[in-house]
């Protein structure tokens, strides 16, 4: 049996080899390294696949939302409420822009925001809502969104982790990232839709903002050497972009091998007392970007793997109003979090998995709790 990874970037570039190659050096030859043709092409494709009007490749997603933020038209001390069970860009652009990251606690079953426990949490200085589409499965939108238009505050989609999930909205999907104002994507190496480097997108159905997007991402310069606003360098190479075109393409039979090998798991586990399956919600689809559950003895059984040469990762040890750098504001507790960190453990999610490792995980886990 081949090593167990969490996620096997390269045997997925194997599938697609003779194409990526081909891309990359076509790049190579004609010496298009920025906003080059590839760029370009991902940029339509995406729009196309997402049903986006407004696309913006940029640098990585912690980029994207900075600039979601800067196109919003915040001023310093101004409130963004998100959830603190993610990973920790999602408050560090708030705090980089001089806002006030306010933290509301997530539903226990789908570790997304809860939006019953958003309103207590507005003010007139709140501006903005983050929702993060965590693991693969979308918040609630539709809650969500008759909040912010009840309380005129702009929504964006931290949609780094859910790509090709489908939410809905009003009686009708959409994919995450379009629902709310902007939505934010990444393609770091261990998302569904990955390049080989650092890399990320903006999204949006609005005409003003995605204008405003593009403006931010060159300088704030719309003319060259003539700029009307301040914004950033953030830029998707060429190169990355390449690749990121030839993985689209596959993104829909890479999204049904994560659920498929999710449908696995969730039947060897879902009658095990200690283990608690994946949550799904009717309003979402679910891409899994993790498989995460909540279990019982959650370190001695991650020790456990370690030993059978299982990795397993935990997705989110301390949540964000916990960490030091935020420590300075009196959150207060936000229990349901806090209980999370101490029993979450995502398994081995990827394009790759072969049926012996699959097995073997299961039989493990299963092992471990006969003790």
């Amino acid at each position: 049996m081949n090593t167990i990874q969490m996620v096997d970037l390269v045997g997925q570039y194997h599938k697609i080899k003779a194409a990526v190659d081909q891309s990359i050096m076509e790049i190579l030859e004609n010496g298009s390294y920025i906003n080059g043709p590839a760029v370009k092409e991902f940029q339509k494709s995406l729009s196309e696949y997402l049903k986006a009007k407004h696309v913006v490749p940029c640098a990585n997603g912690t980029d994207a939302l900075q600039m979601a933020l800067m196109a919003l038209d915040l001023k310093p001390g101004d409130e963004v409420i998100t959830t603190p069970f993610t990973f920790v860009a999602t408050a560090e652009v708030i705090v980089l822009l001089g806002l006030k990251p306010v933290f509301v606690d997530v539903d226990e079953r789908t570790f997304n925001i809860d939006p019953n426990k958003i309103e207590a949490a507005i003010t007139d200085k709140t501006k903005v809502i983050i929702p993060v589409h965590l693991f693969g499965q979308a918040a609630d939108m539709h809650a969500i969104l008759e909040l912010a238009e009840k309380h005129q505050l702009f929504v964006v989609e931290d949609n780094a982790q859910a790509i090709g999930s489908k939410v809905l909205v009003n009686n009708q999907w959409k994919y995450t990232g379009t629902a709310g104002d902007i939505g934010t994507l990444s393609f770091y190496p261990s998302k569904n839709l990955s390049c080989f480097g650092d890399g990320g997108a903006l999204t949006s159905n609005k005409s003003d903002l995605g204008k405003k997007l593009n403006i931010i991402a060159n300088h704030g310069s719309e003319v060259k050497y003539y700029h009307t606003s301040i914004g950033v360098n953030s830029r998707l190479d060429s190169i990355q972009a390449a690749v990121l075109n030839e993985k689209l393409k596959h993104l829909p039979e890479y999204t049904k091998a994560r659920q498929d090998l999710a449908e696995k798991y969730d039947n060897a586990f879902a009658d095990m007392e200690e283990v608690q399956i994946p949550y799904r919600t009717s309003y979402s689809t679910h891409v899994f970007h993790q498989y995460t559950l909540k279990v019982k003895d959650r370190d001695a059984l991650q020790a456990f793997l370690k030993e059978k040469g299982i990795p397993s990762m935990v997705y989110y040890p301390v949540p964000l109003h916990q960490q030091d750098a935020y420590k300075s504001a009196d959150w207060g507790k936000l229990p349901v979090s806090e209980k999370l960190a101490k029993e979450v453990l995502s398994l081995p999610m990827h394009t790759e998995m072969q049926e012996e490792q699959i097995k073997f995980i299961i039989q493990n886990i299963k092992q471990f709790y006969k003790k």
